[in-house]
């Protein structure tokens, strides 16, 4: 099993803080887009704001990002949590401040005179989400910012792979981490991410992480394997613990040379697939932390993910925490 060397149950995110403008339009629109359908494209402002005017849809506004979004789902579960990020002084860096308090995350936000960072996500009808980000402040975030200190006692450190884009930040967050006693989680983000950076992502998964999270096609991205099983093998073989997501056939993870398939839970049609990845990852590591076995940790892993899935967004409503928490209660 792995081993915590701090008693804390606390989980820390560490990645861009970055609002979402949530967009829903048609293939078409995404095709004629300058991005890849399911991926994430780095942009300038005013390519947002160029496709935001080109949709006849107004787009809505949510605090996003990564690990933003795990660790709010890890203080909707009840679990200590910390966000570390960089943010504008600016209406959209006081909505992110104010949204992670209200769902009880302790925000160490670090303040820049550039413009809060946002996304926007394209939903289109089969519920798949293309995105385009601009980093703004969170991009500024620098390495001597990350401390042990700010990390704490924490029981884990969740990576967002999109910090990638910046190594020294990366290995920065990484060695802190190291030096605080924390377990290292790191999900891949997207196969965009990862086909940029295999080469580092070779580096620090075997040397730093402990917990790696991918779905297929960042898998196959990072192993070149297209069969799931063997790529989640060959992820277990430079990490301790590995998931691979398969969509609607739900997940595998591996640990200590034992795989374990994890159902979906829920049965409604996918409205929109933002930030599923992301509450997955906060159940599975609310269920770690807390002493759950491997397979409940799982599951309630792909509870929080199935809520997420019914609602436009990242930020699942008050009835779908309750549902979640009765499955909690019989874990």
């Amino acid at each position: 099993m792995l081993q915590f060397k701090n008693a804390s149950q606390c989980i820390v995110g560490i990645g861009s803080a970055l609002v979402d403008l949530l967009l829903q339009e048609s293939d078409e629109f995404v095709l004629a887009s300058p991005g890849k359908k399911g991926g994430m494209t780095l942009v300038d402002h005013p390519v947002i704001e160029d496709l935001v005017g080109k949709s006849t849809q107004e787009p809505s506004i949510v605090s996003g990002g990564s690990a933003g979004n795990a660790v709010v789902g890890v203080g909707r579960l009840g679990g200590p949590a910390r966000f570390i990020g960089k943010l504008g002084s600016d209406e959209l860096g006081g909505k992110f401040e104010s949204d992670l308090v209200r769902n009880g995350v302790e925000p160490v936000l670090f303040r820049s005179r550039s413009a809060t960072g946002r996304v926007l996500s394209v939903i289109t009808p089969d519920a798949q989400r293309t995105m385009f980000t601009y980093l703004g402040a969170s991009s500024e975030m620098r390495p001597e910012e990350i401390t042990a200190e700010c990390i704490g006692n924490a029981a884990i450190v969740h990576l967002e792979g999109y910090l990638l884009f910046n190594q020294e930040l990366i290995l920065a967050c990484l060695q802190a981490a190291k030096e605080a006693g924390a377990l290292i989680s790191l999900d891949l983000a997207s196969f965009t991410v990862v086909e940029a950076n295999r080469q580092i992502l070779r580096e620090i998964i075997g040397s730093y992480v402990s917990i790696v999270i991918a779905n297929d096609d960042e898998a196959r991205a990072y192993t070149g394997l297209a069969d799931e099983s063997r790529a989640l093998a060959r992820l277990a073989s430079q990490a301790p613990l590995a998931v691979v997501k398969i969509g609607q056939r739900g997940s595998l993870i591996s640990h200590e040379g034992r795989v374990s398939r994890i159902g979906i839970v829920g049965t409604g049609a996918a409205v929109d697939t933002t930030g599923a990845g992301d509450l997955w990852a906060a159940g599975f590591l609310y269920g770690l932390a807390h002493g759950l076995p491997i397979e409940r940790a799982g599951m309630l892993g792909a509870a929080c993910g199935g809520e997420v899935c019914q609602v436009i967004g990242a930020h699942i409503p008050d009835e779908g925490w309750n549902r979640i928490a009765k499955s909690l209660d019989r874990t």
